[in-house]
């Protein structure tokens, strides 16, 4: 696979907007493990390998451990995963395929994910999540291959 875009410089508009975003979203109160895992499963599910590769290496950096990291695809039925964190990725799961069926974060995702975060801590990991989309959609089109860094 070739990138599609060589020149990582040609986009620095683009990616200081976006450092911006990220600032939002770790001010926002919510565990950083946790942002790390939202971001590595959405990244998953959509299927970017440069998403994938970086969430992987930054989950590391964050604390997580290589066996939850493995196992993150079938957080729901792994008891390395509290509660919390079970919210917030049925949330990433739900916001991330809405297109899988109308309705996709419904109110029994949302009021789970109310119980174990605050309005601004929602925030957080919704703009998690769409960041993380957003980029798994440049990414995946542009081609960025896994290793890449953009900023």
């Amino acid at each position: 696979m070739t990138a599609r875009i060589e020149n990582a410089a040609s986009q620095l508009d683009i990616t200081a907007g976006v450092q911006q975003i990220f600032k939002a979203v770790y001010a926002g109160g919510v565990p950083p493990e946790t942002l790390e895992l939202v971001h590595l499963r959405a990244s998953q599910i959509n299927g970017c390998s440069a998403c994938v590769n970086a969430g992987a290496t930054n989950a590391t950096k964050a604390g997580i451990s290589t066996e939850k990291l493995l196992t993150l695809a079938a957080w729901y039925e792994d008891p390395r995963f509290d509660d919390a964190e079970r919210a917030a990725l049925a949330l990433t799961e739900a916001a991330t395929r809405l297109a899988d069926r109308p309705g996709a974060v419904t109110d029994e995702i949302w009021a789970e994910a109310a119980r174990h975060y605050s309005e601004r801590q929602l925030g957080a990991l919704v703009l998690m999540v769409a960041i993380t989309n957003f980029f798994n959609r440049i990414n995946t089109t542009f081609r960025v291959p896994a290793g890449t860094r953009w900023n």
